[in-house]
């Protein structure tokens, strides 16, 4: 079985015959170093996955120097186009002083990386990249150390670059960091006493870099699932049911049998046509005939949002201070508004596509996933086999934003598989994809606000229901406040959504990012000032403010009240540790509800930005998705009857949309990195809303902002 693309052994491309690490490194020499990320403070972010079995003690990461001077850095993340394959080689590339391109990449095979709870919420830099800078560092060191033995010369006469350690005084005395490995079979663990590089030293970090799978990607020799071809391979198609909750009365599979070559597996709710050439096997399928019992429809895309408020669960108190009543009593103004956002699928241009080769009870798993450790768990649970002869392998994955963290498609591929005894691709079509699609929910957020005479806003009162609290805490100057939240996350109590939802890029953050920045703007405008200069005076917070004051000076900002007829807005956020500003202009065919997104500049504090060039790329890519969410992206439903399942009828932003898109990010190399896959996205509801309202002067409260919805709220504007 060749190995994926990721799980190159120092470029070498070595297969490991289905070692685990510990073995494969025994037979390796070289410096290993292994390190932990602290106690895992990840697992208090929400919808972070606690590991099914107990954790290795000794490490949850490792490097390795070879022979040839090579560093490869195992990590159980995965890559799935926010360029970490390349920010993490920065890195530990920097901390040891060797070239960025001497740097492999081992991510996410569970045989040779530590256990990982999977690759989202922006976590990867902010979390793994600390203790990666530390091995760097400590790595470093230990090569010192022998360099120092091996040349007869103190630690502190000698100095390092480009995988070399030398003496300061003469640099004939020298020798490689492969050199130094040869004969050597040292493990160390990380001790965190070794000081990370200060950042007028740093060499790569905080630097543009190409991206390292940039090249295969291009060129196409990047591999994803679906290139992954295993000798003797069957192609398999999977009978589904026409809406969700349907129960499956009768199956007539005759006539697929007679389709030259298929084979049929019906293992209780499974039933598969298989054959070595996938359109044979979806011509198998097209001649099943089945008959289902449907659910009734409850529900639908518009009267989902009285169901859920209905069956909304208990409140949680997320932040309070003050007096309510207090604040009301002060307030020259007082505005209370209803929010809404429909279900949005993540659409990935990749479907979700797994490979699974099941021998005896071994099996080894190709797949596009977020979360390669919890699937290789699913496989041994569903497999009835120990999770340590399950191995899942590196592929990269073409687009995530959530949506991959779910492993169906690997179970059914590991279980036709089991059954067959032969290798499966299970691939959804566009429209599986759009089907099984964990959407990110359909939210409310309901907000009572007050403003003083004086333009200080004095109450907030917050409700958001099924968007959960990420982003839902203000950070405005508001004596008197209180923030709660129905339902945790994306996950709703049972029957609460007809289908499966789950995170979405920032998730949550989009939903109350847009209600709390329309808000805001409602008040600004109430309050007779610009919705710039309104902000400013209700902000202590001298990040955000900087933040702010940038975006204005590079959008040259130019105050007035709102609606000023120009079409331009404003918003704040904060995601993943990084704050943003963005603003937007706009233009709005009032006949037509058509929104043109003219111009957009995005502003973000994200810390140390180990690859601004990288950074700059996930904000544009990010504000180009968010426009999705904003202007078209919504599943169409009735019931558990998905009517959008492909992109003739969901419309995902192309290229026609595009604004002119600048982004700034902030200088602060000497605060911890942050965030930068997620952050800039949160913002783009709410400044195009604001946008629009200082165009029309009508309020969007509902996203997507559709054009019939554009000219509903503007006729109720021009009836007011």
């Amino acid at each position: 079985m060749s190995d994926g693309p990721l799980m190159e052994e120092s470029g070498k491309g070595k297969d490991t015959g289905g070692m685990n690490r510990r073995e494969f490194l025994e037979l390796t020499a070289g410096i290993v170093l292994y390190f932990t990320i602290g106690d895992l403070p990840v697992f208090a972010q929400e919808g972070a996955r606690r590991p099914a079995v107990n954790l290795p003690q000794d490490f949850n990461a490792f490097l390795r120097i070879g022979l040839d001077g090579r560093v490869a850095c195992y990590t159980g993340k995965i890559e799935m186009g926010q360029g970490v394959i390349t920010s993490l080689a920065q890195m530990l590339a920097d901390e040891l002083d060797v070239p960025l391109d001497a740097v492999d990449m081992v991510m996410g095979d569970t045989d040779l990386c530590p256990w990982d709870m999977g690759t989202f919420g922006s976590m990867s830099t902010r979390f793994f990249g600390p203790a990666l800078r530390s091995a760097g560092a400590e790595a470093r060191r230990v090569l010192m150390e022998l360099a120092a033995e091996r040349l007869k010369a103190p630690v502190a006469d000698l100095a390092t670059d480009r995988g070399v350690v030398f003496s300061q005084k003469t640099r004939d005395q020298h020798i490689t960091y492969g050199e130094l490995a040869r004969g050597e079979r040292l493990e160390r663990h990380l001790t965190g006493t070794v000081a990370v590089k200060r950042p007028e030293s740093f060499k790569i970090m905080h630097k543009p870099a190409l991206r390292k799978d940039g090249r295969d990607k291009v060129t196409g020799t990047a591999k994803f699932a679906g290139d992954v071809h295993v000798p003797g391979m069957l192609y398999a198609k999977l009978l589904r049911p026409p809406v969700h909750g349907a129960k499956l009365v009768d199956v007539d599979l005759s006539e697929a049998r007679r389709v030259k070559g298929v084979e049929v597996v019906q293992d209780g709710d499974l039933i598969a046509l298989l054959h070595r050439y996938p359109d044979a096997a979806a011509s198998a399928l097209a001649k099943v005939k089945a008959s289902y019992d449907r659910p009734h429809a409850a529900v639908d895309d518009e009267t989902i949002f009285d169901h859920l408020l209905a069956v909304a669960p208990e409140a949680t108190v997320l932040a309070e201070g003050g007096d309510l009543q207090k604040g009301t009593g002060e307030a020259a103004a007082v505005a209370e508004a209803t929010y809404l956002n429909d279900y949005v699928a993540h659409a990935t241009i990749e479907p979700h596509t797994a490979v699974a080769h099941v021998e005896g009870d071994k099996a080894v798993i190709w797949a596009s996933t977020q979360t390669p450790f919890a699937a290789k768990e699913e496989v041994a649970k569903e497999l009835g086999i120990d999770p340590k002869n399950v191995r899942v392998m590196p592929v990269f994955v073409g687009g995530g934003f959530g949506g991959k963290s779910m492993n169906r498609q690997i179970i059914e591929a590991a279980r036709l598989s089991k059954r067959t005894g032969r290798p499966v691709q299970v691939a959804w079509s566009r429209e599986e994809e759009f089907f099984f699609d964990s959407f990110r929910p359909a939210a409310i957020v309901k907000v009572r606000s007050g403003v003083t005479d004086k333009g200080r806003i004095c109450l907030w009162d917050y409700h958001v229901y099924y968007a959960g609290e990420r982003g839902a805490q203000h950070f405005y100057d508001i004596a008197n406040h209180s923030t709660t939240a129905h339902g945790s996350g994306w996950v709703g109590p049972p029957g609460s959504h007809p289908f499966a939802t789950g995170p979405w890029r920032a998730p949550g953050n989009n939903t109350n990012t847009f209600a709390r920045e329309s808000q805001i703007d409602t008040m600004a405008a109430s309050a007779g000032i610009d919705p710039v200069a309104f902000r400013m005076q209700n902000l202590g917070d001298a990040k955000m403010r900087r933040v702010l004051q940038t975006a204005a000076e590079k959008f040259g900002w130019k105050p007035s009240t709102s609606p000023s007829g120009r079409g331009v807005g404003v918003a704040c956020g904060i995601d993943a540790g990084t704050y943003v500003a963005a603003m937007a202009e706009v233009s709005v065919n009032k006949a037509t509800g058509t929104i043109s997104v003219k111009r957009v500049v995005c502003v973000q504090d994200m810390g140390l930005a180990i690859n601004p060039e990288g950074a700059a790329i996930q904000m544009e890519g990010a504000v180009m998705m968010g426009l999705g969410y904003a202007l078209n992206e919504r599943v169409r439903f009735r019931g558990g009857d998905i009517l959008d399942r492909s992109f003739n009828t969901y419309d995902i932003p192309r290229f026609s949309w595009m604004p002119a898109i600048e982004t700034v990010i902030i200088e602060d190399r000497g605060a911890p990195p942050q965030g930068g896959g997620e952050p800039a996205i949160v913002t783009t509801g709410a400044v195009i809303a604001n946008a629009v309202r200082d165009a029309t002067g009508a309020r969007l409260l509902r996203l997507p902002m559709t054009p019939e919805r554009v000219k509903e709220a503007i006729k109720r504007s021009t009836a007011a």
